[in-house]
């Protein structure tokens, strides 16, 4: 902190003339990259997607070769070090975090080794590799997240470290107190999982609480409400149910749904209950939001984004950040994906556990007027699991509308055990299974309405 109340205190004037191109050009390509709206196709989609879709041709068949030899590699790797504890992993913190999970998460990750080279080689159960179970996840679904996350890991940094959440932080810090009874500078890990990831948002939210910036219920509310799923995420989920010509109308309704939660869930149990205290005990003080004397919202913003900026060294370290956010994608969430997909699939095709969790929502679906409420039922809680798996059950579903109210759902829900879930329990931010699983079907309950009013008018 010592380092950023120097920087700060050197004149705007003196490190505006570089820190200023440092901060804009970077944040504009972001900007342009990760929300610009483009005609691709005869439809409309954002250039992340594009350059996405450009690795998957180059590619061509051989990325499910590709994709089987990183989940079966990383499954192979992950059990020997936790049995064999080498140190060139486990001295390297960001070696560790990658081959080294929970016992938990490791069992996932060998489910997830063991699905795909049966449903690669086609060997086994055929309930494991057929194409409606495991043959679904591996040839349909992770080439698209391979690509996805390849081009989101590499160009995150655009967006997260020249500055353009800082100043988003500021402009945004006299909303976040009245309407989310959080600190202003809680603006820059919303922005950075709307914009970018939920899972940065996690990470983010988690240093933010260990260093004593959120107290225990702001650190709960800012994981399990705004850590959403990123606009690239978002892209992936309504192309697998074939309507990316309605993208810009489906995020405004997730965005729309998403404000709605985040007002009601933060005053209703368990997050109310959260204590207002920090990590250690503490108490926050009540001037923490206060923007300096002298300073409007927005000169106090660029003063925060041109010092963020200025503190770029090189765009060598910016790409080697960009580097590791790739490959803790790539190597990290696919074997989870594959593993938790391909169980939920099986589940889903061949018993009746999620027929019958659903069950309560039909009447539910039904007042709101989704079309094929019973069918639509079956996708509600499976998205607990994974966030892609409604929508997968989701494409076989005849009406469009029904489809696009399941795909928006899948994503506002916002908690999946597969990667955010997962991120939160191995986190310190103060929240455990059963109040995940709870918020989880709160989130259902009040964003579902606003979803299905927005595909009324749609549709």
């Amino acid at each position: 902190m010592q380092d950023n109340a120097q920087t700060l205190d050197t004149p705007v004037e003196q490190k505006s003339s570089g820190s200023l191109w440092m901060f804009l050009i970077p944040s504009l390509i972001g900007v342009f990259l990760f929300m610009a709206p483009i005609s691709y196709d005869g439809s409309f989609t954002i250039p992340v997607a594009v350059l996405a879709k450009s690795v998957q041709a180059l590619f061509g068949d051989s990325l499910v070769a590709i994709i089987t030899t990183i989940i079966a590699f990383m499954s192979v790797a992950s059990f020997a070090t936790k049995l064999f504890k080498p140190a060139f992993i486990v001295e390297k913190p960001f070696l560790n975090n990658l081959f080294n999970p929970s016992w938990l998460w490791l069992a996932v990750r060998v489910i997830g080794g063991a699905a795909v080279i049966m449903t690669f080689f086609k060997v086994g159960p055929e309930a494991i590799w057929e194409g409606d179970t495991g043959g679904l996840v591996l040839e349909s679904l992770l080439p698209t997240l391979f690509s996805v996350f390849i081009f989101a890991g590499l160009l995150l940094p655009l967006l997260l470290n020249f500055g353009l959440l800082e100043l988003m932080g500021a402009l945004l810090s006299k909303i976040m107190r009245p309407l989310f009874n959080l600190p202003g500078r809680s603006a820059i890990d919303c922005v950075a999982s709307w914009l970018g990831d939920g899972s940065v948002g996690i990470l983010l939210t988690s240093k933010q609480y260990e260093d004593k910036f959120y107290t225990q219920r702001e650190a709960a509310v800012v994981g399990t409400t705004f850590s959403a799923v990123s606009i690239t995420f978002s892209l992936v989920v309504i192309a697998q149910v074939e309507l990316e010509h309605l993208f810009l109308p489906f995020y405004g309704a997730i965005c729309l749904a998403g404000f709605v939660a985040a007002i009601i869930i933060p005053r209703l149990p368990p997050l109310s209950l959260k204590k207002n205290t920090f990590i250690d005990g503490s108490k926050p003080d009540a001037d923490a939001d206060a923007i300096p004397a002298g300073h409007s919202s927005f000169s106090w913003g660029m003063e925060l984004a041109l010092t963020k900026a200025g503190q770029v060294k090189s765009f060598k370290s910016v790409f080697g950040e960009g580097i590791r956010n790739a490959i803790d994608m790539v190597f990290g969430v696919l074997p989870v994906v594959m593993g938790l997909g391909t169980v939920a699939l099986v589940i889903a095709e061949y018993t009746s556990v999620f027929s019958i969790l659903g069950q309560p929502f039909i009447p539910y679906l039904e007042l709101l007027g989704v079309p094929e409420a019973v069918q639509a039922s079956q996708t509600i809680v499976v998205g607990f699991a994974d966030m892609f798996i409604p929508a997968i059950l989701a494409a076989s579903i005849d009406n469009e509308m029904t489809r696009f109210v399941i795909a928006a759902m899948s994503v506002t829900q916002l908690i999946y055990m597969s990667e955010v879930g997962a991120l939160m329990l191995g986190s310190r931010i103060p929240v455990n299974f059963v109040e995940l699983f709870v918020i989880f079907i709160l989130r259902t309950l009040i964003t579902l309405p606003v979803i299905a009013g927005v595909a009324h008018l749609i549709f």
